[in-house]
């Protein structure tokens, strides 16, 4: 099953490259920004596979950068918690 498919394999794929990130010395900002290029990435080359990717989409879509931002950085929480 691809990752994208399962929003739950998706979340596990996002804290174990969160977990390789912090141990390579990458702090929480440096994370969120990389998180940020993901999402952004995401938004606009990939088609939602499921209705939580759908939605995270349409939030993208409508929010300035600020608001990518803070989505970007509850992303990597959500992510980090599901390890």
């Amino acid at each position: 099953m691809d990752v994208l498919e399962n929003f739950e394999e998706w979340k596990q794929f996002l804290g174990t490259q969160i977990d390789r990130a912090q141990a390579m010395g990458m702090s929480k900002d440096q994370i969120a920004r990389v998180a940020e290029h993901i999402g952004d990435f995401l938004a606009h080359k990939v088609d939602p596979k499921n209705v939580q990717q759908r939605l995270l989409k349409q939030m993208w879509d409508v929010a300035n950068e600020d608001e990518q931002q803070a989505i970007a950085r509850v992303m990597v929480k959500l992510a980090d918690k599901a390890q």
